[in-house]
């Protein structure tokens, strides 16, 4: 069974070969891009299949084991110049492995486990896909909280736990006219030269899976601080303030590369901030006045 999807303008499909459940209880997250045909000019097709095997270690090379916050994933490069993924949980459980060739746009994965197993294996599959095969068509998946204010977004960093989520909350309850679009995995896109941001099926522990689209306003890192100010990054520190926040492969050459050229634009179009702040109003009324202005 197939399901096709556009997410951020690129045609995504997931091929159920023979592996269950096919009705796709287990990208509920994905239903907001659902489209009723396979869109004609595809970024990847994931098929997910029981009869995938392990290629065995002395057919291919580690590269490391990726601590990815809510487990960890051990990365081999393949005979082919492609990957295999092993994606566990934060028990250490095998939930996914996935194979994909090297520009990421033909991915096969199986599904290990129960239910909860399986969905977090297989979007982990999907957004790792997604992030790596996008960094070929100008776009990024970027770690931030993102909001739309007047049909611009504001997308906000922060190493966890520092309040990205905290800052956008203050200017949904006391800035008029602001929605949320994403709050932990935006989809970054540059199109004829120009920054756009979008929703993803990605979000993180709050549920707002949403397909919109808005001009990109800014990107701020937040910081937290004993009193409130703004101050816009040089491109040198923009770049360096960037770069970890986007899912991207520093041993992959053409990847890597790619990553490093989408955000070398985004900082030529677009404004980077630092928000030096308080969790109050005050900082999300001075944040909004000086990166919206």
């Amino acid at each position: 069974m197939s399901h096709n999807f556009i997410i951020a303008e690129h045609g995504v499909s997931i091929i159920f070969e023979n592996a269950t459940p096919n009705d796709g209880t287990l990208i509920q997250s994905m239903d907001p891009f659902r489209v009723n045909d396979e869109p004609k000019n595809l970024l990847l097709k994931l098929f997910v299949t029981n009869d995938l095997q392990p290629i065995s270690p002395e057919d291919t090379e580690l590269i490391r084991d990726i601590d990815t916050g809510n487990g960890m994933t051990l990365v081999d490069v393949l005979p082919s110049g492609g990957y295999q993924f092993h994606i566990r949980n934060v028990q250490g459980n095998l939930c996914c492995l996935l194979h994909t060739n090297k520009d990421f746009s033909i991915c096969r994965c199986k599904l290990e486990g129960d239910f909860t197993m399986r969905n977090f294996g297989l979007n982990n599959a999907l957004m790792l896909s997604y992030a790596f095969a996008g960094s070929f068509q100008q776009t990024l998946l970027i770690h931030a909280s993102l909001v739309r204010h007047q049909n611009k977004g504001y997308a906000f960093t922060a190493k966890s736990g520092t309040g990205k989520s905290t800052h956008v909350s203050l200017w949904l309850r006391y800035i008029p006219d602001c929605d949320l679009m994403n709050d932990d995995n935006p989809i970054v896109r540059v199109i004829d030269g120009k920054p756009y941001i979008y929703g993803s099926p990605w979000s993180g522990k709050t549920p707002c899976y949403r397909n919109i689209k808005a001009e990109l306003g800014s990107i701020s890192r937040i910081d937290r601080a004993k009193e409130n100010s703004v101050e816009q990054m040089r491109p040198i520190e923009a770049f360096a303030s960037l770069l970890p926040s986007c899912s991207t492969m520093k041993w992959d050459k053409a990847v890597f590369n790619n990553t490093v050229e989408i955000i070398t634009k985004i900082i030529e179009t677009s404004k980077v901030y630092t928000i030096h702040c308080l969790p109050n109003k005050d900082a999300a009324l001075l944040c909004q006045q000086t990166i919206a202005k």
